[in-house]
C-alpha cells in the first residue's frame, strides 16, 4: 500500500484538504496525517507544535480556538520556485472530524503528536463517531498517548511507539518472538540516525508476529523497490506521483517471475 505523507508534502500544502485529495488522486491508497488539539481541544491537522513554518500564523495551535485557526492561510508557506502559488487562496487548518469525513473510503494514519492523552482520547472519540475504527491506525512517539488510545478505544489499530519498536528491534536481532503485543503495525523509517530499521530480517520477524511493517518517507523508485523486495507491507511517501507507479511497476514485474 502507498499512503501520502502528509497527503503528499513535496505536492500540495502538507496535511492540507487539498493534498489529501491530490494524493488520493494520484493513485495513493491511503493518508498520512498530524493532528494536535487547539486551545479548546478541538482535534486539527497539523504537524508543528507551532503554526509559523506553514501558515500565516504565529505561535503555538494550541494558543488559539478552532475558529481562529480557521482564518489562517495554510498553503502560505507553500513556495515551489519560491513564487508561493498558494497562498491566499483559501486553503486551512482542516479538522479531523472534516477529513474523515471526505475520505470515507481510504485507510488514514493518524499519528498524534507530542504525550497528550487528551488529545489520545480526543481523536478516539473523532473517529468513532465517524464511524471509521475499522480504516484508521493511530501512531505517535508517546507509550503515554498510545496506551491512552488503547484505553479509550481496545478495538483502534495502533502501531509501535518508539520504546516498543525499539524492544522489537533488539528481538529481531536475538531471534526472539514478539508476543503480547498491543499494536498492530510498525510504521518506522529505514534508518534512525546511523541505526539500521528495517531489514530482511527485521521484516521477517514482524510478518511472524502477524505484524505489518510501513516504511517512512520513501520518495526514490530503487529504494521503495528493494523495501518490497524485502517483504514491507506499506510505503509513506512524500511522492505519491512517484511511489505509486513504483508499486505498479514492481506489483507487475514479481507477477512476471512467479
Amino acid at each position: 500500500m502507498v499512503f501520502a505523507h502528509r497527503g503528499g508534502a513535496s505536492l500540495m500544502p502538507e496535511n492540507t484538504w487539498e493534498a489529501f485529495a491530490n494524493g488520493l488522486a494520484l493513485g495513493a491508497d491511503g493518508l498520512e496525517l498530524d493532528c494536535r488539539l487547539s486551545h479548546d481541544e478541538v482535534v486539527m491537522v497539523h504537524h508543528d507544535a507551532t503554526l509559523d513554518r506553514t501558515t500565516s500564523g504565529r505561535g503555538p495551535l494550541a494558543a488559539r480556538t478552532a475558529e481562529e485557526l480557521d482564518t489562517l492561510d495554510a498553503a502560505y508557506w507553500f513556495a515551489p520556485g519560491r513564487g508561493y502559488p498558494l497562498r491566499g487562496k483559501g486553503i486551512r487548518i482542516p479538522r479531523l472530524t472534516e477529513v474523515l469525513r471526505h475520505t470515507r473510503d481510504a485507510p488514514v494514519i493518524i499519528e498524534l503528536k507530542g504525550i497528550d492523552p487528551i488529545l489520545a482520547r480526543a481523536a478516539a472519540e473523532v473517529v468513532r463517531r465517524a464511524g471509521a475504527l475499522e480504516r484508521v491506525c493511530f501512531g505517535g512517539y508517546s507509550l503515554t498517548t498510545l496506551r491512552a488510545v488503547r484505553d479509550a478505544e481496545p478495538a483502534a489499530a495502533t502501531s509501535a511507539c518508539r520504546e516498543e519498536v525499539r524492544l522489537a528491534l533488539y528481538k529481531s536481532w536475538a531471534h526472539w518472538p514478539l508476543r503480547r503485543l498491543r499494536y498492530r503495525v510498525l510504521q518506522v523509517p529505514e534508518h534512525a540516525g546511523s541505526q539500521r530499521i528495517v531489514s530482511p530480517r527485521f521484516v521477517r520477524a514482524a510478518h511472524r508476529a502477524g505484524l505489518a511493517v510501513h516504511v517512512w518517507t520513501v520518495d526514490e523508485p530503487h529504494d521503495i523497490a528493494r523495501l518490497l523486495d524485502w517483504g514491507a507491507d506499506g510505503i509513506i511517501t512524500d511522492r505519491p506521483d512517484v511511489a505509486v507507479p513504483a508499486v505498479r511497476q514492481w506489483l507487475g514485474s514479481t507477477a512476471k517471475h512467479r
